[in-house]
């Protein structure tokens, strides 16, 4: 072969050809009532791959995650942190506490093959639209429940979860941040985003199962409890061995060197857990010997609480004086891994990110142009994309209950005059952009 492997990559990965190839969940409808981040981040994640996502909220107002924006920055009377985990979806806004609004929602499940939900345990049965109401409409129905604590158990009643609850429930606030110090926060919502991932790897589960049974199921999914998943071997040690896991400040306690240093620009971090990574650092210090010394001959020696201190002491010295990028340069001529802390702007304008399309930039019939994260997994012939950003409350209402509930144009609008079903509330986080608002003033 004369091309080279990574030519040859680029070429079957080519980002031109996406909406060329087609979507592996092309013809699955999953069916979403969520809130914030955990529930919308599920069906999300398999819509990125083709499946048809119809959110239904509540009118006027809709999510509670329309309204949740760093210092209140609102983008075209949207909101900056709705946007990652709803785009490419169908929004109709429906009153859930009317009957026929439940009716309607009833017709859409029967016509969905997933319906994800993030409500406290127990609400939506309390609704009548739980999963014992909606299994009768349609037994092939796969049924994702989300919540902070699980459907049942102890903490399952009546107590409220955010991402920072999931992570103390988890114990993974107990073992980040620096000893000594107060607990130290996940910079993004963790336990949300990881959740979703795993939820919708469940739902994919599921369907596997249901093309081979015709079954249905319900899934019940823990935001705490996909936390304490992730947390390695945390409770597997205390578990075998009963000793605790403190926090550890950034260094890594089994793989070693592992940390963050602080350099002549700024910071950067290293890794050299392997014997001949770490050998190479030595190397890049000019220090070859390094490598030989009987307290960081190997990764068990180096370890050891006092080896790894030592050791440390001596790479962070060797760092200071030394810039962001020639670190960079050296772990790569020498095999260690080493990059800069890059801030938002750093990472916005990556050569590398955008060839790959972890920055995602598309046109937007509403909002224009628009940038997110892509789909991260990369599937050569069923590539992820994105269609649509995320629009305001009942955006979709006509296409939707025309086209999957057979409704027409004067049904839909007896159903808006009696407000069963609805549309955006006049204000930011709901509402469309104010130049599309003044140019349908008169409609």
């Amino acid at each position: 072969m004369t091309e080279s492997y990574f030519d040859w990559t680029r070429k079957l990965f080519d980002r031109a050809r996406i909406f060329d190839k087609p979507e592996a969940l092309r013809g699955i409808r999953v069916l979403e009532l969520t809130t914030l981040v955990l529930g919308p981040t599920t069906a999300d994640f398999l819509g990125e791959f083709g499946a048809e996502v119809v959110k239904v909220e509540l009118p006027p107002g809709g999510d509670t995650m329309r309204y949740v924006t760093p210092e209140a920055t609102y983008w075209q009377n949207a909101s900056l942190g709705f946007f990652p985990t709803n785009h490419s979806k169908y929004h109709v806004g429906i009153d859930l506490h009317a009957p026929e609004g439940k009716e309607l929602f009833k017709r859409l499940a029967a016509k969905s093959d997933i319906f994800v939900e993030n409500f406290r345990a127990g609400t939506l049965d309390k609704w009548e639209i739980g999963y014992r109401q909606l299994r009768e409409v349609s037994p092939r129905l796969i049924y994702v429940a989300d919540s902070g604590f699980g459907q049942w158990g102890p903490f399952s009643q009546g107590r409220a979860s955010y991402d920072a609850v999931a992570q103390t429930v988890s114990g993974m606030i107990g073992i980040t941040g620096f000893p000594g110090r107060p607990p130290i926060l996940c910079g993004i919502f963790v336990g949300d985003w990881f959740g979703g991932l795993m939820a919708s790897t469940a739902a994919l589960v599921a369907l596997h199962h249901r093309n081979k049974t015709g079954e249905g199921q319900f899934i019940d999914f823990a935001q705490s409890e996909g936390l304490i998943r992730s947390l390695d071997w945390t409770w597997v040690r205390h578990g075998l061995t009963g000793q605790d896991r403190g926090p550890a400040g950034n260094r890594d306690e089994a793989i070693v060197p592992a940390d963050f240093l602080a350099c002549r620009d700024g910071f950067v971090a290293l890794a050299a857990g392997r014997d001949e990574e770490f050998q190479g650092l030595c190397v890049a210090m000019g220090n070859p010997a390094l490598a030989k010394d009987p307290r960081f001959a190997t990764l068990e020696v180096r370890q050891v609480p006092a080896n790894a201190g030592a050791l440390l002491a001596l790479i962070r010295k060797w760092a200071a004086d030394k810039s962001r990028v020639e670190l960079e340069g050296l772990g790569e001529k020498h095999g260690f891994a080493c990059c800069r802390v890059a801030n938002a702007e750093d990472r916005y304008r990556d050569e590398h990110l955008r060839e790959r399309g972890a920055v995602w930039q598309y046109d937007d019939p509403l909002y224009g142009p628009m940038v997110e994260q892509g789909p991260a997994p990369k599937l050569s012939a069923t590539p992820g994309r994105m269609r649509w950003a995320a629009k305001p409350v009942g955006w979709h209402n006509e296409e939707v209950l025309t086209r999957l509930l057979g409704l027409s144009p004067g049904r839909i609008k007896q159903l808006e005059e009696k407000k069963v079903v609805g549309r955006w509330a006049d204000r930011p986080g709901a509402k469309p952009p104010d130049e599309w608002l003044k140019a349908h003033a008169q409609q």
